[in-house]
């Protein structure tokens, strides 16, 4: 029987290096001092919470991926209670070790210890395999999550706009007032 290398546990604030690198590409884009900042606080943050867990993997003694765990309605009109597995990365190198297998049986035993009965997570789109993986343990599409800048959104209902909309009022109220003094000037007799 082969002992499993992957060991699980509570995050520390002294991940935050490691997990700002893991997460890079889905925390905020600012300096990588300011990413562990913000990872220390959510550590910190999730080690007071009834409702959270940051959770991290080892492989072979090293940090080899991490899941953080929220119990949270299903959304803000369906509050069916839901662990939500967010952002759990496995290290290219770990990748098909295990550890990805681990850190959800882990959103699944925390659901299991706070009788919450549904799990939600999110793999990124263009991510084959990750999608693939969530498949295979039963986890299906329920929404699609899109996600742009409030600039680029604001931008594109403007172009979606009939063009009177689009126009400014100033020139709207220049029409209304031509086309009130031409319905007069039809209006009066000559």
């Amino acid at each position: 029987m082969s002992r499993s290398l992957v060991s699980l546990r509570c995050a520390l604030p002294s991940d935050a290096p490691q997990l700002a690198v893991l997460w890079s590409d889905v925390i905020r884009r600012v300096e990588h001092d300011e990413q562990v900042a913000d990872l220390v606080s959510v550590i910190e943050s999730a080690a007071t919470s009834d409702t959270e867990r940051l959770v991290v993997a080892e492989y072979d003694g090293e940090l080899a991926g991490a899941v953080y765990l929220r119990i949270t309605p299903l959304s803000p009109i369906n509050l069916e209670p839901t662990v939500q597995a967010i952002s759990p990365h496995v290290l290219p190198q770990y990748r098909r070790k295990g550890v990805g297998r681990s850190l959800m049986d882990a959103a699944v035993s925390y659901a299991e210890e706070n009788g919450v009965g549904h799990l939600a997570t999110a793999a990124a789109s263009a991510s084959r395999d990750a999608n693939r993986f969530m498949a295979r343990l039963a986890l299906g599409p329920q929404a699609v999550f899109r996600v742009a800048t409030t600039h680029a959104v604001r931008s594109k209902l403007t172009a979606q706009r009939p063009a009177l909309q689009r126009t400014s009022g100033r020139q709207l109220t220049h029409v209304l007032a031509a086309r009130r003094s031409l319905r007069r000037a039809q209006s009066t007799p000559s």
